[in-house]
């Protein structure tokens, strides 16, 4: 008890020190937040005490002295997808704001310079132009960020162990478990290093002369680093190197953050070819497939990705595979492979080669070699899709585990054969196995139950079995690229030896010499610790129960950084589930009364969240099941403003006339004090106002001939948004947009065709948004109606002129209508009969989320770019967060999902264009500059 209350103590001196430094919301310490925070896309669940969320490199700095002088734990958190449990704790959560984000670029693409913060992919697309990208390629690279990437070495598919973090570091910002800092590209800061840390660099040149006079420890370290190898920490740094800043350097990759914190990191880019093409070959055996995978090292391969029998039948019954795929039996074994080339004509020689060294074999099926996109996105869908093919079909209430090994590639037939014995051995029947061939490296995933002690003691037995078979029976790897954590950490000995194991003790005792850094990671003296402190998976809802809290869907999420992420709504959703069941009542109505807020009324529901998850959940969807009751009060007004939609629309209009002539009697300053400290009074209940709020659109359109004798026909339906709305009071084009659509239609020489009732029409989103699906469908079916005449049973195109009504009327009409958003009906029907002349100007292009669900980026940017000189797409902005209505009412859901929107507008730039009319005024409001509708844009650029 005692010891207890020191602890208490001392975190309560840690958040006073904090502080002083940090500014209050972001330091956490709410039950809620902890458990949402506690974790990540592993097995595993610690709940931190204390979770910071920290903005530059002093604020770390200062922490992790503050950690030291109070002896609390720490540890470092980039996006939390890793697997192994490196990123969870029971002490202080690091964590990162957005502000981590920068690069340079230097000689020409050779080099990039990344802050952690900065995701994978994002620093690729940075290298695009130079024909350049990193050379690590993570199957996380969309969501995990290069602090993650380089503190645990991940590879995948391409990179193998030449193109790693390890192989490809040029320098690095690095600050250590005292607050030191070392910049390795500065002489400067290493003198200051050297002198401040002497026994640092004297430990470490003891530590490579011990290693090369330990002539067999030297061997064993060149045998394991032959393979890809992420088990404990990176000893050949130590046989690579003698300089002891570059062994510090090397050290740090892969260490998981128990050495350090990786500050920044430049690296040595790699070729991005931009000739590929892909196949698929199907050999009678894996025998067969592994002697093809050694035959195929001398080949101009870039990438051999072998899936057992298993694994092929996880997806046979996958929408758009092959039809063969259903027919192999378990013995098959298949490889998919890659070549890359800098031109045509030798990608073609390449793949001749190739196919040459495969004919020597017995293939059973095969496609060939190819580039074309569709059939080589199909081929690789194969290939991604079976981690979350054995997600989906898992048991309620059991995790997903993918252990990640590496074998000599000369025994990998009979590693996977001997795996596929445990697996019947420890009956996982649902096992399967793939992984990249070439290095050797398999993974192999099935589903555990952790909710008796005999299914943690068969998770146990299995491990140990592994263990033995892999780093003993074949020498491989344990570990080839997803990290020791705690999940392999009991047999880091049983794979290094005695004297390996030894030597990492004494580099973790050389940089973190009271252990505060992520303890229990990576050296751990429990051999019971990979079973221990194992995540609950209760069962929740049919809508999240697939849910492996990988965290792939957190970078789309609008409110990430003000409430939760969809992966921590689920986190806490299943608490919440997991109390109620186990009549924990009381604690259950606590965190449901903070999930009211953070869960409920601060999620957009866009749905962008599913078209990056690995199984498609849509957390919206759970979200506005549950605003059915949240909401439930409230349905008889709701019943009456679809039974009179006309009424209500007629209402909004004379509320936004009121608006101006308020601000033209009393001013724009007296008209937003008085709105908003109503709203303050009230407690938020009533909207917010701001000055981009819309006029009142008087215009009425109407169906129009254009006698030209061509018979040209579209369906125009203005949303009741941009029926009741007009432009921001400032706008250098008033018009409303009704106008602007009906005047570029005509210009292109199509009749307009307004549907009957034009005023009572509506899609349905502002119902289904909170829950009221019979609403929703009511108001849906009436507008399908309506246009199914309009149209003359489908005859004719419909434009829906805001995006989030075209993408809601695609999904649920069942009619046979072509329903087209601004960007797909201009580029489909009008630009043919259109004159571009490109305005020159720089503009913003907004695209929405339901555009993004549509597949329309390309589209819009394409049109866009059409339309103007330049085009702008804001980073890190997939939804504006506005949310049907929620811009007025949570409006810091908006301001948290634009935030970075405002710093990337440039000087010259003095318009912004989207396709959603409410987004607009979120979007004009955040960002300095007015947006409209991208029709605008077109309209002017045309004749």
């Amino acid at each position: 008890m005692r010891i207890c209350n020191v602890m208490e103590y001392n975190y309560q001196q840690l958040k006073n020190m904090l502080a002083t430094r940090l500014a209050q919301d972001r330091i956490f310490t709410e039950e809620a937040q902890l458990l949402a925070y506690g974790t990540d896309a592993s097995f595993y669940r610690l709940i931190p005490k204390m979770v910071v969320r920290l903005k530059d490199l002093d604020e770390v700095i200062f922490t992790i002295q503050a950690c030291d002088q109070l002896n609390i734990s720490c540890t470092f958190r980039a996006a939390g997808t890793s697997l192994s449990g490196q990123a969870v704790s029971d002490s202080v959560l690091i964590t990162l704001t957005d502000d981590w984000r920068e690069h340079q670029i230097h000689d020409d693409g050779h080099k990039i310079t990344l802050q952690p913060g900065v995701i994978g992919a994002d620093a690729n697309k940075y290298l695009v132009s130079f024909g350049r990208k990193i050379g690590p390629d993570p199957a996380s690279i969309n969501t995990c960020k290069i602090g993650g990437i380089a503190a645990n070495n991940a590879s995948g598919m391409c990179c193998g162990t030449a193109q790693n973090s390890y192989r490809t570091v040029d320098s690095m910002k690095l600050v250590f478990a005292d607050g030191t800092l070392l910049d390795t590209a500065s002489e400067e800061s290493i003198v200051a290093f050297e002198h401040k840390q002497p026994e640092l660099i004297s430990g470490i040149k003891n530590l490579c002369t011990d290693v090369r006079n330990n002539v067999e420890l030297a061997q064993r370290i060149r045998h394991k680093y032959r393979l890809k190898n992420t088990t404990g920490y990176s000893l050949n740094a130590l046989v690579d190197y003698s300089d002891p800043i570059e062994v510090i350097k090397h050290l740090m990759i892969g260490s998981e953050g128990t050495l350090g914190f990786i500050a920044e990191i430049t690296y040595n880019t790699v070729i991005e070819h931009p000739y590929k093409a892909s196949a698929l070959i199907v050999f009678s055996s894996i025998e067969e497939a592994s002697q093809a995978v050694t035959a195929l090292a001398k080949d101009p391969v870039s990438a051999v990705e072998m899936m057992d029998g298993r694994a092929m039948r996880s997806v046979a019954d996958k929408p758009g595979m092959p039809d063969f795929i259903q027919h192999l039996n378990l013995e098959a074994g298949t490889l998919l492979l890659e070549s890359h080339a800098s031109n045509q004509a030798t990608l073609d020689q390449q793949c001749n080669a190739i196919m040459q060294t495969i004919a020597q074999f017995n293939v059973i099926e095969s496609i060939a070699f190819t580039t074309d996109a569709h059939t080589v996105a199909t081929l690789w869908g194969i290939r991604k899709g079976m981690f979350p093919a054995v997600g989906a079909v898992r048991e309620v209430g059991t995790s997903v585990i993918i252990e990640d090994v590496a074998f000599p590639v000369e025994n990998l037939a009979a590693g996977v054969r001997d795996l596929q014995h445990l697996f019947d051995q420890f009956h996982y029947d649902e096992a399967i196995i793939f992984g990249h061939a070439l290095e050797g490296n398999l993974h192999f995933v099935f589903t555990q139950g952790f909710e008796s002690p005999d299914e943690i003691q068969r998770y146990g037995d299995f491990m140990d079995a592994v263990a033995e078979l892999v780093a003993v029976k074949y020498q491989g790897s344990l570990k080839a690229e997803h990290g020791t954590g705690r999940n392999m950490a009991p047999y880091v000995e049983l794979e290094w030896g005695k004297d390996g194991y030894a030597l990492m003790q004494q580099i973790k005792a050389l940089f973190d010499p009271r252990g505060i850094l992520n303890p229990g990671v990576i050296i751990n003296d429990d051999p019971q610790s990979h079973i221990k402190n194992l995540k609950p998976m209760p069962k929740a809802d049919d809508l999240i129960d697939r849910c492996i809290e990988c965290g792939f869907c957190e970078p789309v999420c609008p409110s990430r950084t003000l409430t939760l992420s969809p992966r921590q709504r689920i986190v806490l959703y299943r608490e919440i589930q997991r109390r109620e069941a186990a009549g924990e009542t009381a604690k259950s109505a606590a965190l449901r009364d903070v999930f009211e807020y953070q869960g409920l009324d601060t999620c957009a529901a866009t749905g962008l969240c599913a078209d990056r998850c690995p199984v498609g959940i849509n957390t919206g969807d759970l979200v506005k099941k549950l605003r059915t009751a949240k909401y439930q009060k409230f349905t008889p007004i709701a019943r009456w403003t679809a039974d009179h939609f006309t009424a209500t629309t007629k209402m909004v209009s004379v509320g936004l006339k009121a608006n101006e002539l308020a601000q033209k009697v009393l001013g724009e300053k007296t008209v937003g004090k008085v709105t908003n400290g109503i709203r303050n009074l009230t407690g938020g209940k009533t909207p917010i106002w701001m000055p981009e709020m819309p006029t009142s659109n008087r215009h009425q359109p109407k169906n129009t001939k254009t006698h030209t004798g061509v018979n040209r026909k579209v369906v125009y339906l203005p949303s009741c948004a941009s029926r009741t709305m007009g432009q921001q009071a400032d706008n250098t084009d008033s018009r409303p947009l009704t106008e602007v659509t009906t005047s570029l239609i005509k210009k292109a020489g199509f009749d307009i065709i307004i549907p009957e009732s034009l005023a009572d029409q509506c899609c349905g989103m502002p119902y289904d948004s909170k829950g009221m699906t019979a609403l929703a469908e009511q108001k849906s079916q009436q507008l399908e109606d309506a246009l199914w005449q309009a149209s003359e049973q489908g005859k004719w195109p419909v434009l829906m002129d805001t995006s989030p009504c075209a993408k809601r009327s695609i999904e649920q009409f069942t009619q046979p209508m072509e329903i087209l958003e601004p960007t797909g009906f201009v580029l489909k029907y009008l630009l043919d009969h259109l004159s571009i002349s490109p305005i020159e100007e720089t503009v913003m292009l907004h695209v929405t989320c339901s555009s993004r669900r549509m597949g329309l980026e390309n589209s819009m940017l394409e049109l866009a770019s059409a339309c103007a000189s330049e085009v702008i797409i804001p980073e890190h902005i997939q939804c504006c967060g506005w949310a049907g209505d929620k811009g007025f009412t949570t409006p810091e859901l908006n301001a948290a999902a634009v935030h970075p929107l405002k710093e990337q507008v440039p000087d010259n730039c003095t318009r912004g264009f989207s396709n959603s009319r409410t987004c607009e005024i979120g979007l004009s409001h955040h960002s300095g500059i007015p947006y409209q509708s991208i029709l605008y844009l077109v309209d002017e650029a045309t004749a």
